[in-house]
């Protein structure tokens, strides 16, 4: 099997072999191309230890050294370069308390994660394969280097990484495998909230974020995230839908574009369901402000597992008026678009129409064309430039001063009683209009 390596990768890789030493391209890199998707980047490992390495190379970054990884930099672009090494014993379940260098590629490929990630390659030597990872790349199988319990008792990480790998590449977790995760789950506490956000995130931003329901059947959900364990767990007997809200949530989730803010807001926005659960005289079940409750349990959520403020502020946006219904007038829509944010449009859209697609077929065609409609006034409000937020109104507060407004509480006052205005009558947001209107009210 011959695979195409970039030529600063055949660079670096023949620099090392006249030296005498081994090179190979090895890992993600190998997997993906054989796969004929694009590698993100090109690791290599190598039986020169790191001080070798850097004396070969005139531009070096010590990004690993104490696990024996350099960065090689070839113009702008960098390199990882690691020594061949076999780790010593774990003790956080993430973190070898040693590193020990061999010269046996054989033996760093065995420390490895999954098959598919410990093939190496060099245009010398071919491709080196020595737990069957190419049959597992046509089995489509996510399957550890020897003992699973071994691998995962190592770095608990993996155990998440082993469905997130499986969610993006649409391939099944091995059944010795998926019962290691289960058996370790709750090592995964051991982790970082950082590392765990990150293949999270990477799991719902895949192809097959469906494999959350494999994230809750391992236990790694209760583990990480209860909120959504709950979800699984929570039945809803209503003519409007026909899944639990756990699967319903999967559904929305794959029913919106593959973009962060958008899947995480479908992820969480029945977040609170639960814990707003009632049920009626007829066995109806209920979820009353649902919605603001999941806002404020989703801050808590991104808190918890450390996102950014932009993040958690544009998602909990959207779970808060997820199901904002207003009527079709333009006053009506204005003030809604002013309630969720100008910058949360048309995202809520997206999410309101992958909210329908995954309940029941109880009118959902109707449901649908709502949407469709309120989609129309939207754009025409657009269309017309209306005023929706203080940063369109026409009058702001260094005018309200220049008119005698002491600085201070009364002119946030002021400003937005004038929205409330504009938003009813958008042909009233005229500078003149507006101060004579702070004349007459405020400055009597």
């Amino acid at each position: 099997m011959k695979i195409e390596l970039p030529k600063k990768v055949s660079n670096i890789i023949q620099t090392l072999e006249r030296a005498g030493y081994g090179a190979f391209a090895v890992g993600g890199c190998i997997r993906d191309s054989i796969l004929g998707r694009k590698p993100q980047d090109w690791d290599i490992t190598t039986s020169a230890k790191p001080q070798e390495v850097k004396r070969l190379f005139s531009h070096t970054i010590n990004t690993g050294i104490q696990h024996g990884t350099v960065t090689v930099m070839l113009g702008h672009e960098g390199y990882e370069v690691t020594t061949y090494r076999i780790d010593g014993e774990y003790e956080d379940a993430r973190h070898p308390k040693e590193v020990i260098y061999t010269g046996d590629l054989f033996a760093d490929l065995k420390r490895r994660d999954f098959t598919i990630n410990a093939m190496a390659y060099n245009e010398k030597q071919g491709l080196v394969d020595a737990f069957d990872g190419i049959e597992d790349l046509k089995r489509k199988m996510i399957r550890c280097v020897g003992k699973a319990t071994d691998r995962f008792s190592e770095d608990a990480l993996r155990m998440l990484r082993a469905l997130r790998f499986a969610a993006q590449l649409g391939f099944e977790v091995e059944e010795s495998t998926f019962e290691a995760i289960k058996e370790l789950a709750p090592t995964i506490q051991k982790i970082s909230v950082e590392r765990i956000q990150a293949e999270l995130v990477k799991l719902l931003l895949s192809d097959h974020p469906q494999f959350l329901r494999e994230v809750y059947e391992s236990g790694i959900a209760q583990e990480v995230l209860p909120e959504f364990a709950k979800l699984m767990e929570t039945e809803q007997n209503h003519p409007h839908h026909c899944y639990s809200v756990g699967e319903h949530t999967i559904r929305v989730v794959q029913n919106v574009p593959k973009e962060r803010v958008l899947r995480l807001a479908a992820l969480f926005h029945d977040i609170a369901k639960p814990i707003c659960q009632i049920s009626d005289e007829q066995g109806v079940d209920h979820f009353h402000g649902h919605p603001k409750k999941g806002a404020i349990m989703a801050h808590e959520i991104f808190r918890r597992l450390k996102f950014d403020v932009d993040t958690m502020q544009k998602v909990c946006k959207l779970i808060e008026w997820h199901d904002d219904n207003p009527p079709l007038e333009p006053s009506a829509v204005r003030r809604a678009i002013h309630r969720a944010g100008e910058e949360n449009y048309p995202n809520i859209f997206l999410l309101k129409r992958a909210d329908i697609l995954a309940q029941s077929d109880y009118k959902k065609e109707e449901k649908l064309q709502y949407i469709d409609d309120y989609e129309k006034v939207y754009k025409e409000i657009l269309k017309e430039k209306n005023c929706i937020s203080l940063k369109d109104l026409a009058v702001n507060g260094k005018d309200l001063i220049s008119l005698g407004v002491k600085p201070g509480k009364e002119i946030g006052e002021i400003l937005n009683g004038l929205l409330e205005m504009v938003l009813d009558e958008p042909s009233k947001n005229q500078k003149e209009y507006l101060l004579g209107i702070v004349k007459e009210q405020w400055l009597l």
